[in-house]
């Protein structure tokens, strides 16, 4: 077969090891860690869906390799019964399908519990650092002596012996993101006076003597990928020029140098690209290092378009690309890739669910995939139904396509009716907005999913009980959407200025220079950044305290971030209380009057329901579900999660 992305596909070997393609899994943190730092089934499950979509390797992320660091993560502690067989469990589960395991070695220095959900530990834990000094947010940090040091270092290779022993086949050694290691590399971190600190070369005599324990650990033939931010993008740090000469002081002791970004208390949203940054952002990196170095190198950041992967293997860019959001959103990547069928991946939105959701309820979610969270439910294979029905989905959003395409995978003859003349839902009117663009691809990547599975669909199709009746479904999944929320202010729905915000893309061309944008929840301050990118004067009126409490806790300093960027005029505890002509007028919880002046207003209040579809439908079928925001309003993520599973419950 000849393959769309030759050098992509191609196999690569480091070491005396092959590696199937050119397509890695990069570290992601496990969910159900134990309390003594063993990986759970879960965890286990999650780590072998990256290895059954095809990837060449997986990493397992993160193992803290001493006490030292009392972060909540997976340890390799012989002196825990269930430890080395947790380990090498899920070795063999990643190794089963193909793929190399990996295991990212790690301690988070200063930032131990950067992640720990119970914040009363995490204020209790000793940080330990290159430096003693006192950390922004008032913690203490303690200076590493040299004893601390040397046992650090042993850790690191006893550690790195354990995995071998386990059946991994490769380590990561995690030298960036604001880490212990890089932490000892970084200017910003290290003001040592003795032998680690001071000179270039000073500064990475740490890094030199973990990866020299972990070499010795695993013998010459093991490879070994050490993990570093080509530019750490804050003020006091190292930039790319020193990226440079770190690869170059360092790789004699690995096989890879997998190029990243940032540190993740000052650049989040560059160590992983949010959707405010151009795709492969940090690709530049790994390509200056690359030409520097002899060993290969990896590429890392916002990576999902096979053809830019493609590019960056063929031009020489990097000699790996990882992937590891994207391959949440859609595991099955690589296959797809190898065998020529990259029109069906489901490409990654970097919404940031995913690492929200960890914080918020210790498991993953996906707004993509609704397997991630939950692969011990499988990896993804459906059963087909023994006794295939006849479906109808009403509604085209993405939860109706989603239930219709995986109701179509189990073998039911599926039709689906859209009232409008275009399937998407809400996403059709991420089109409009050029940082949510990947929204509205998703919508047309499901809609190419469902009819390549068999799914008739139908537009300008309307539903009442008497279609349904002449149809004689089996079964009737609802999914008919929202409207948007035009309350009874005075003045508002007879302004001949004002839209609702999800409406935008019909009317872009009618938007003045000073817009209004009313609510100040994701929605309108995503309008509000769209705006002010687009070089308009933006007021965004929100009747709370505080704007977008209902963006999750990775995005929402993201977007504040935008708008104070664009110069975003925010007017919080203001209450929208008339509009007249062009003056939206609103008061203060002390009464006071504001006056705000523009050329158009953009209404993002919320949404109603349509629960009268889903009421005059109800029990019209044996088999009846309502889903998404037809029941309440909900994110993409759970609706399409409920599109699955009112799928597999047929």
């Amino acid at each position: 077969m000849e393959q769309k992305y030759p050098h992509l596909c191609s196999p690569i070997t480091i070491g005396k090891t092959v590696f199937r393609n050119r397509m890695f899994s990069a570290p992601m943190g496990g969910t159900d860690i134990t309390k003594d730092g063993c990986i759970g089934p879960r965890s286990l499950k999650f780590y072998e869906l990256r290895a059954y979509g095809g990837a060449a390797a997986v990493t397992v992320s993160e193992c803290m390799v001493h006490p030292s660091d009392g972060s909540h993560a997976f340890r390799l502690d012989l002196s825990v019964p269930e430890s080395l067989p947790s380990f090498a469990y899920t070795a063999d589960a990643i190794k089963r399908h193909g793929a190399v395991p990996s295991l990212e070695l790690s301690h988070s220095g200063q930032y131990a519990g950067t992640y720990l959900a119970d914040k009363n530990k995490k204020a209790s834990l000793a940080q330990w650092g290159p430096s003693a000094h006192i950390r922004p947010d008032g913690v203490e940090v303690k200076a590493l002596d040299k004893a601390m040091i040397d046992e650090i270092v042993a850790a690191y290779g006893s550690t790195a012996a354990n995995a071998k022993r386990a059946g991994f086949e490769m380590l990561m050694v995690h030298a960036g993101h604001g880490w212990l290691i890089n932490q000892f590399l970084s200017p910003l971190f290290n003001h040592r006076t003795d032998e680690y600190g001071g000179s270039f070369e000073n500064r990475v005599r740490f890094a030199r003597e973990v990866l020299t324990a972990v070499r010795n650990a695993v013998g010459p033939w093991f490879p070994i990928e050490l993990r570093m931010s080509g530019d750490e993008f804050v003020e006091g740090g190292y930039h790319l020029d020193e990226g440079v000469k770190i690869a170059q002081a360092l790789e004699d002791l690995v096989d890879i140098i997998h190029v990243s970004a940032g540190t993740y208390q000052g650049t989040f949203g560059i160590t992983h690209p949010s959707w405010f940054e151009e795709h492969g952002r940090n690709v530049y990196l790994a390509a200056e290092i690359k030409k520097h170095v002899k060993k290969p190198v990896a590429t890392i950041g916002g990576l999902s378009d096979p053809a830019m992967m493609e590019e960056i293997i063929a031009s020489g860019k990097a000699d790996i690309v990882e992937m590891a959001r994207q391959l949440l959103a859609d595991n099955q990547l690589p296959n797809k890739v190898m065998s020529n069928r990259d029109d069906e991946i489901v490409h990654c939105i970097r919404c940031f669910t995913c690492m929200a959701e960890r914080p918020a309820t210790f498991t993953r979610r996906c707004t993509c995939n609704p397997l991630i969270g939950r692969e011990t439910e499988g990896l993804g294979e459906l059963q087909p139904s023994p006794h295939p029905k006849k479906v109808l989905v009403v509604g085209g959003g993405p939860g109706g396509l989603y239930a219709a395409y995986t109701a179509a995978r189990r073998g039911h003859k599926v039709t689906l009716c859209e009232a409008t003349d275009k399937t998407g839902g809400l996403l059709i009117g991420e089109a409009a907005i050029p940082f949510k663009y990947d929204m509205y691809l998703l919508g047309e990547t499901y809609r190419h999913l469902a009819e390549k599975e068999g799914v008739e669909i139908r537009l300008n199709t309307r539903v009442d009980r008497a279609y349904v009746e002449r149809e004689a479904p089996d079964a009737v999944i609802v999914a008919a959407g929202s409207e948007p929320l035009l309350p009874p202010i005075p003045g508002l729905r007879e302004s001949p200025i004002m839209f609702p915000a999800e409406d935008y893309y019909l009317n872009k061309d009618k938007i003045g220079n000073t817009c209004i944008v009313l609510g100040g929840g994701l929605v309108g301050c995503e309008m509000a950044v769209c705006l002010a990118r687009d070089g308009k004067n933006v007021h965004i009126v929100e009747m709370r305290s505080e704007l977008c409490p209902d963006a999750n806790v990775r995005y929402r300093p993201l977007l504040m971030a935008e708008m104070a960027k664009y110069n975003v005029n925010i007017h919080t505890d203001c209450t929208c209380k008339s509009v007249d002509g062009n003056v939206v007028t609103c008061e203060t919880p002390s009464g006071e009057k504001v006056e705000i002046t523009g050329d158009s207003i953009l209404c993002g209040l919320g949404l109603v329901p349509n629960t009268a579809v889903v009421e005059e439908l109800r029990g019209s079928a044996p088999y009846f579900r309502s889903i998404g925001n037809c029941v309440k309003p909900d994110t993409i993520t759970h609706t399409v999660y409920q599109g699955y599973h009112a799928a597999l419950d047929i």
